[in-house]
């Protein structure tokens, strides 16, 4: 079973536009999925501040500033 982490930050524009794709193609495929706010984990915010929002496929970086709904249904698929 994949699951999908949304690394992203309150009052992200871009991190709300990210949130409603992956809900959508994750409860249309029944994906697990989580967000994780970066300023809670310093690593996080070292490694990710100037890419957010960032999409993690099974722990593996997918996408970062946007997120590509077909993409993200090819990754899942596979």
């Amino acid at each position: 079973m994949h699951r999908i982490t949304l690394l992203g930050r309150p009052g992200c524009h871009l991190c709300d536009d990210a949130r409603e794709v992956i809900a959508k193609v994750a409860g249309e495929l029944g994906v697990p999925w989580e967000e994780i706010d970066i300023d809670s984990s310093p690593e996080l915010l070292e490694k990710y501040w100037e890419m957010i929002p960032v999409t993690l496929v099974d722990g593996v970086q997918h996408d970062f500033w946007r997120v590509s709904e077909d993409r993200l249904r090819a990754a899942l698929s596979s």
